[in-house]
């Protein structure tokens, strides 16, 4: 599978209400967002429109359709990433480019910042495809959620050698 087949623009408008009418099947449905005309109400996440634009990514295919979000969140020197596909795309090998593409934005925003995700430990579709775009499980630990507390893992990117950034003093 080619790896340019995903890029990453600022989040719209557009996309972020599109992204409210994503139903996902179980259990991956406790990924579905709030309507958007609520998120925007309450001012929460990407409907906050400051937010949406420093946090907020839309990822589109070669068709410029949209084909999933990202947060990329900082904390301190760290990127933590969210990350949403379309859930018809969901499941048919298309996971490692779609991340790829969300690392190589991520880099270019602070290129010496480590990449971090957190993922629900039972989800080993999305672990599967984490580790096969470079990250690896560094940590397990509960975390609050809208229905209690859940296990989730800590996965952090390495680049491969190859691509890895380097201090130079020129």
């Amino acid at each position: 599978m080619p790896h340019s087949i995903f890029h990453t623009i600022p989040l719209t408008e557009q996309h972020a209400a599109e992204v409210c009418t994503w139903v996902y099947d179980p259990p991956y449905n406790i990924y579905g967002w709030m309507p958007w005309a609520q998120m925007k109400e309450l001012g929460i996440e990407f409907g906050d429109p400051e937010i949406r634009q420093q946090q907020y990514l839309s990822v589109l295919d070669q068709k410029e359709q949209l084909a999933g979000f990202a947060q990329l969140f900082p904390l301190g020197n760290t990127i933590r990433l969210g990350i949403g596909m379309r859930p018809d795309l969901c499941g048919h090998g298309y996971g490692e480019a779609f991340v790829e593409a969300i690392v190589k934005t991520a880099q270019n925003r602070n290129a010496t910042a480590e990449i971090d995700l957190e993922v629900l430990t039972w989800n080993q579709r999305a672990i599967r495809t984490y580790q096969k775009a470079g990250f690896y499980i560094t940590d397990m630990y509960e975390r609050r959620t809208p229905d209690g507390m859940k296990p989730f893992y800590c996965m952090v990117y390495q680049a491969p050698p190859h691509t890895r950034y380097l201090d130079l003093d020129i």
